[in-house]
């Protein structure tokens, strides 16, 4: 009798579950950091062996070995004992915090913006900040960002704390990929007062990210400082203090016509940073020699002052390969470090 009380009710639609959909920019993070993924650090992984000891140099309290005393190691490791006894300056490596973080300092300045092949220099930095971050964050190490211009202006205006994981990656790579556009446009009274105040504000300040850097990054980390160091000649200080405070890697952008100028005829040259527009003869043999002299003794006092700061230097050309780059870096990380006994997992030496 009871069962005829309770007729079963026929189950009611259910509503299709909302979908919302991913923003453009997260969208074109992910599409990038599945290519990137798929070609270069796919690429990697069959070449690089070990942990991170290579990309990220920590401190920690067990002693792993002495090896001699090289230019710009910390004297605070100075083994003074051994040092004595061998009338020669050691210092001591200790096996390094599991555990650190890296940041990128990024310089999104207009004079990235340029690129006389395929790509621009802000591809490849694009490019490379992608896979190095991913290498980084995918065996538990933290990365975070501070961002130079990413909105137009020649200003510090975006910060990512470090955080690890897949998805901080991608919010790095949406932060670069956005419109380089202020996020409220000022007025025309605002722009003019802005005018007067600070006619040189189109020109690169590095030192201001730098600077900005010091305050950020509060724990001894791993420092990228990615930018092509066109700039103004400020910089230099406050690099050197940062690398006194952090393991600092400077990674500079470059691309082939900045050294050497070929025989195009008239071509209407414009400055990326100010906008100031030049007419040249590059048919001119004596242009071209005067040209080249300048960017080499350019280039010559950039990497003095990158080596008087005391920073390990990575240059990555338009034209180069950001595999084959990644491993110059390696190579050179275990050159500093003075590790012997080979790179440790996930970045060691090539076969």
């Amino acid at each position: 009798m009871l069962f005829g009380l309770f007729k079963s009710r026929p189950a009611e639609p259910q509503p299709p579950p909302v979908v919302v959909p991913a923003s453009p920019g997260v969208e074109r993070a992910d599409a990038l950091m599945r290519r990137l993924e798929w070609t270069v650090m796919r690429r990697l992984d069959g070449l690089l062996q070990g942990d991170y000891r290579t990309l990220m140099r920590g401190t920690g309290l067990d002693l792993a070995d002495l090896r001699e005393y090289q230019h710009h190691d910390d004297v605070r490791h100075i083994d003074w004992n051994v040092t004595a006894r061998q009338q020669t300056p050691f210092v001591r490596v200790f096996t390094e915090d599991r555990e650190m973080a890296a940041w990128f300092l990024i310089d999104l300045s207009p004079s990235v913006d340029f690129g006389s092949g395929e790509q621009q220099k802000s591809q490849i930095l694009r490019d490379f900040v992608a896979v190095l971050a991913r290498l980084i964050s995918r065996h538990g190490n933290r990365v975070g960002a501070v961002l130079y211009g990413s909105r137009g202006r020649a200003v510090v205006d975006a910060v990512l704390p470090a955080r690890g994981g897949r998805n901080q990656v991608l919010r790095l790579l949406q932060m670069i990929q956005q419109p380089a556009q202020p996020l409220q446009p000022p007025s025309r009274k605002e722009r003019q007062a802005a005018k007067e105040k600070d006619k040189g504000n189109g020109t690169t300040r590095l030192s201001d990210l730098l600077n900005a850097a010091t305050h950020t990054v509060r724990q001894r980390s791993t420092v990228f400082v990615v930018s092509d160091f066109i700039s103004e000649p400020d910089w230099e200080k406050p690099l050197g203090e940062l690398a006194r405070r952090h393991d600092v890697v400077a990674v500079r952008l470059l691309d082939p016509l900045e050294r050497e100028l070929p025989d195009l005829g008239l071509l209407t040259m414009r400055d990326a940073e100010t906008g100031e527009q030049l007419l040249v003869d590059t048919h001119d043999k004596r242009f071209r020699e005067r040209f080249a002299r300048i960017a080499a003794e350019r280039e010559e006092t950039l990497r003095t002052s990158l080596a008087r700061a005391g920073v390990d230097t990575l240059e990555l050309a338009t034209d180069d390969d950001l595999a084959d780059a990644i491993l110059r870096f390696v190579d050179l990380r275990k050159r500093r470090s003075g590790l012997r006994a080979g790179l440790p997992a996930h970045l060691g030496a090539r076969p």
